[in-house]
């Protein structure tokens, strides 16, 4: 199957180097102490935030750092598939490890020892990307809960189809089975926190690769900002009137 057309157009009319429209909004769960919707294209992701709290748990208790726990599911409705798989299959495991792990590169747990900070992630429609959406979507979340971090954590996969590099792919490219991986990162400190890759690709490839879904995640980074500000500048508004 042909993913980019002679005039250099992929499936959904985008560029190789084209994300999807993203869209964002955040205090979408009004009982949380932070939430946010994030859209990447087709793809969309609530996330809940509730903490800095007591520890439920005592056992699991930190005395030097906050405990983060992250839940990440999929709604029943969010793909076509009418097989959903039970909550606690190995990827949705997999898939909350992944997000709490990042999560934690970029939460200043230390400020909060003894406390806990609980992460929901549910994908709510599924279009390919439902990682990166589902970063993205609790970086804006801890960030309206106002828990401190080093910087915001932000995610984008790119792949290789057709001998072209591709930024942010959609799930019909994602099944097409050729390379792709996803990369997350903390833009102002340029450090990677996250790389996973689902098949071989030689070097040169890859860094084409890696550096297209790094100019992605910085793109991301630029928006949260920006909404992040919006925000801001309302939450003024309205306590000035």
């Amino acid at each position: 199957m042909e993913y980019v057309s002679p005039e250099g157009l992929r499936l959904d009319g985008r560029r190789p180097m084209e994300m999807r429209q993203i869209r964002a909004e955040i205090g979408a769960v009004s009982k949380a102490d932070g939430s946010a919707v994030f859209e990447m294209g087709n793809t969309k992701v609530i996330a809940a935030v509730y903490g800095p709290r007591e520890v439920q748990n005592r056992s699991q208790q930190l005395s030097d750092q906050a405990l983060v726990r992250c839940e990440y599911s999929m709604a029943n409705f969010s793909t076509g598939d009418r097989m959903r798989k039970p909550k606690g299959d190995r990827r949705s495991i997999e898939i909350s490890l992944v997000i709490r792990q990042t999560m934690e590169e970029c939460i200043l747990t230390h400020l909060m020892p003894r406390s806990q900070i609980d992460i929901y992630v549910q994908v709510l429609q599924a279009d390919g990307g439902t990682r990166s959406a589902c970063i993205n979507a609790a970086t804006l979340a801890l960030a309206d809960a106002g828990i401190p971090m080093r910087d915001l954590v932000t995610s984008c996969s790119a792949g290789y189809l057709n001998s072209t590099p591709l930024l942010d792919l959609n799930y019909v490219e994602d099944s097409a089975g050729g390379p792709d991986i996803t990369v997350g990162i903390l833009p102002k400190l340029d450090k990677v926190t996250l790389l996973q890759m689902d098949s071989k690709l030689p070097i040169d490839i890859l860094e084409n690769v890696m550096q297209l879904a790094t100019e992605g995640c910085k793109a991301i980074a630029n928006y949260i900002r920006e909404i992040l500000l919006e925000n801001t500048k309302e939450l003024e508004y309205r306590r000035g009137s």
